[in-house]
């Protein structure tokens, strides 16, 4: 559950870092001299937070927690933000970054999933002014998902930014009725006949993502209660007594300092919110539901301490808490 002394600590947190500009991580391919300018000019509005889609899931947090808890302590901070951020030239700079022709792949599919996320979240806000401006941006990410998805004949599996069941499991939440059924036929082609997922190769040494359990929570996102609850029962058939093992174990972070490292902190948060969700999904009783949400609070009791353990953390691990606690 997110309380408000959480809603305020995470705010707090999100605020420290979504306009701090330096350090920072590009991740834009510059065709020439003439793209090579400060993370601000070439990012209006996600600048900070390290990398751009750190900034734009620390929007999202924010916008949220504001839905959440409208009268905080931290939300005229944030609708301050919003205010000066969220504005149609800011996102007209971000647009025309994204349109450079050596920008075709940029945050693909990741960074996608996030600027969709935030803009289903905006949809509805308080605030109708906000979601606007950020709508051109969103339609372009939208349109590339579109493009992208009939070219992509093979998922991507790995627990890190790549995976393509984490984009199309937050996509789906902004997608229209024709962008969602095109999701819904690729995640099918892609997962639809995956049985018996053994798992034993989590995590490995960068994991933020479960490859097994986020396959899952998109599956779950995507297909009706009794096709998905049939499906999970072929996929991980032996959950009921905890296996496999490596679902059910936090992993051990060792140096939170290191940027890759840090990552298992993310991949603790990230495990509890689709065990949660999974868990839920299953009808009462079901044997499977006392062990996943037991690991899925084992999950969060392992990461939650150390949501501010540096910077390399900070930037954004709390958005992964708040899907997990929201779930």
């Amino acid at each position: 559950m997110v309380t408000l002394e959480i809603a305020e600590r995470f705010a707090g947190i999100a605020l420290s870092h979504v306009t701090r500009e330096y350090p920072h991580k590009p991740g834009i391919v510059f065709a020439g001299p003439e793209d090579v300018r400060a993370p601000a000019a070439l990012h209006p509005v996600f600048h900070g937070s390290f990398d751009w889609h750190s900034c734009v899931h620390g929007y999202w947090l924010l916008a949220r927690l504001l839905r959440l808890y409208p009268a905080s302590g931290r939300a005229p901070e944030i609708r301050a933000l919003f205010d000066r951020s969220l504005v149609p030239e800011r996102i007209a700079g971000e647009c025309a970054t994204l349109d450079a022709p050596a920008a075709r792949g940029f945050e693909r599919p990741y960074g996608w999933a996030w600027l969709l996320k935030l803009a289903s979240e905006l949809d509805g806000a308080e605030t109708p002014r906000w979601g606007h401006a950020l709508a051109p941006l969103a339609a372009r990410i939208a349109e590339r998902f579109a493009d992208f998805l009939p070219i992509a004949p093979y998922p991507v599996r790995v627990g890190t930014h790549f995976n393509t069941a984490f984009a199309l499991r937050l996509a789906a939440d902004f997608a229209d009725d024709a962008l969602l059924a095109q999701i819904r036929e690729t995640a099918l082609a892609w997962y639809g006949a995956d049985a018996d997922c053994p798992a034993w190769g989590e995590p490995s040494g960068d994991d933020f993502l479960s490859p097994a359990l986020i396959e899952a929570e998109c599956l779950r996102r995507l297909l009706p209660p009794d096709a998905f609850v049939e499906w999970f029962g072929r996929f991980l058939p032996r959950l009921a007594g905890g296996e496999p093992a490596t679902l059910f174990t936090p992993a051990r972070v060792t140096d939170r300092s290191d940027g890759k490292i840090a990552h298992l902190d993310g991949l603790n948060l990230s495990r509890a919110w689709c065990l949660r969700c999974l868990a839920e999904a299953l009808p009462e009783g079901d044997p499977r539901r006392v062990p996943m949400q037991e690991a899925a609070r084992n999950h969060l009791d392992a990461a939650m301490p150390h949501l501010e353990g540096g910077y390399m953390g900070s930037h954004w691990l709390a958005s992964f808490a708040l899907l997990a606690l929201d779930a």
